[in-house]
């Protein structure tokens, strides 16, 4: 009798292994094949993502008429959750574009800073707009500025280069209402208030290690001069008088920053959740609420305020959905494969084998990120793939602890740029460099910024 009961027990361990075994195998395929089609077929990452997570399910043992189930669900989802925010994100980054209060806030604070400081004001203004605007957006506004600023100042571009890209990649990759940051926070239940408040408490550090600091030794490597013209047009100084004035341009850049915060302050003093107060805060500090107020804001302080029609304005809303549509896309396939994994069960055997391991879940988070950027180029895939995964560990973890997480994860996902990266060659052609001074700069640039920003993060947890 006890060797029967034996043989049987031994018989549903060796399953519950197989089980787990054919999930991670799924799970390997379904990573490998989305890695595949984004870097050598070409194709798309929605419809790779898509492909991915259909190709996971049916390895796990997922019903061939359900295939997709888990990945419209998770679709679904995402966009509701994330695609409003990145939409009316991109609606407030238009409007401070499209009506010069970005070159306002810019120039005020340049033409007040001696040269030898401009390294420092050019990285806290790539921070301060980086906020708002999309990393590509700050790139197009901000690299003229940068190159004008080094003619002016007589100074190495990479001086002032390096620390508007350390500024614009560190606010990307760790604060939301980015979407990377928004991802993680939505996949692993963080307090949005809460990782905001310690992103923006990371990216100091980190931004003035990777920028202005690191920008000493890279000007000296790659010590190339400012061109006279970027793409074919001349770089000229934008001194229009109609643009609106910087207080302005700071009131839409911080609105939802301070409404969001808010929120977090007053939940941490423990006020009344009856209260009127709470209340309150608590409707005023819901991203959609915060970012929506802030559109309204920038109608009226942007557009009608600097003598738009109402047509022009309703034009310019309208032409901040165009270029993010295929970035909610993105985002919500992204979403599609993580519920994928969640669903088939992947995401809890890894998060097993995480908490068993003899390494802190906030480093297994970063790694798992690295291993997927430096695979797809995709810092979003990275973000989502990893929040994905570690989404179990995180459900055991505090506020703080999940907060951390997604910085952990949000730092992961920049490491090293290089040829697989759009924004690699983004960097490239506006900077005017060749590969290997790319390498040199702007992707060594981002492994300091990874790797201190995890450091900090690892800091900040053992305080906090």
């Amino acid at each position: 009798m006890m060797s029967t009961l034996t043989l049987l027990a031994a018989d549903a361990e060796s399953a519950g292994t197989a089980d787990d075994t054919q999930l991670v195998v799924a799970a390997v395929i379904g990573i490998a094949l989305i890695i595949g089609l984004i870097v050598w077929a070409k194709l798309n990452p929605f419809l790779s993502l898509m492909i991915g997570s259909a190709v996971l399910a049916l390895v796990a043992g997922t019903p061939l008429v359900e295939a997709f189930g888990s990945f419209t669900e998770g679709f679904g989802g995402t966009v509701g959750d994330v695609g409003v925010l990145i939409a009316l994100g991109a609606v407030i980054g238009q409007f401070l574009v499209k009506s010069g209060a970005a070159d306002s806030i810019v120039d005020a604070f340049l033409d007040r800073t001696a040269p030898g400081l401009r390294p420092w004001v050019i990285a806290g203004l790539a921070m301060l707009l980086g906020i708002p605007l999309f990393f590509e957006v700050g790139i197009v506004l901000l690299i003229p500025v940068v190159m004008l600023a080094a003619r002016r100042s007589q100074l190495p571009v990479m001086l002032l280069g390096i620390p508007a890209l350390a500024g614009l990649s560190a606010l990307h990759a760790l604060v939301p209402p980015h979407p990377g940051p928004l991802i993680a926070v939505d996949a692993l239940g963080a307090n949005l208030g809460l990782t905001l408040a310690l992103g923006l408490l990371v990216s100091v550090p980190v931004v003035a290690i990777a920028g202005p600091l690191s920008a000493k030794v890279m000007a000296r490597w790659v010590p190339i001069e400012a061109p006279t013209a970027i793409s074919g047009q001349d770089i000229t100084e934008n001194t229009g008088s109609d643009r609106p004035s910087v207080g302005r341009g700071l009131a839409v850049v911080l609105l939802p920053v301070v409404m969001m915060l808010s929120r977090t302050v007053v939940e941490s003093l423990q006020v009344s959740e009856d209260s009127v107060v709470y209340k309150t805060f608590e409707f005023l500090g819901e991203p959609i609420v915060a970012l929506l107020a802030t559109v309204l804001l920038a109608m009226f302080f942007l557009g009608f305020g600097v003598g738009r029609t109402r047509q022009e304005v309703s034009d310019q809303i309208g032409g901040a959905f165009g270029p993010i549509a295929g970035v909610i896309l993105i985002v919500g396939a992204g979403g599609g494969f993580k519920q994928t994994l969640v669903n088939t069960g992947v995401a809890d055997v890894v998060g097993e084998w995480v908490q068993s391991a003899p390494v802190s879940p906030l480093i297994a988070g970063w790694l798992v990120a690295v291993f997927i950027r430096l695979a797809t180029g995709s810092a979003t895939v990275a973000t989502v793939t990893a929040a994905g995964i570690m989404a179990p560990v995180a459900a055991g973890m505090g506020s703080t602890e999940v907060a951390l997480m997604v910085l952990a994860i949000g730092a992961g996902s920049v490491f090293f740029s290089h040829v697989n990266d759009a924004g690699f060659w983004l960097v490239k052609e506006y900077f005017g460099m060749t590969v290997p001074q790319t390498l040199k700069t702007w992707s060594l640039m981002e492994t300091v910024l990874s790797v201190v920003a995890l450091g900090v993060v690892l800091l900040v947890h053992l305080v906090i």
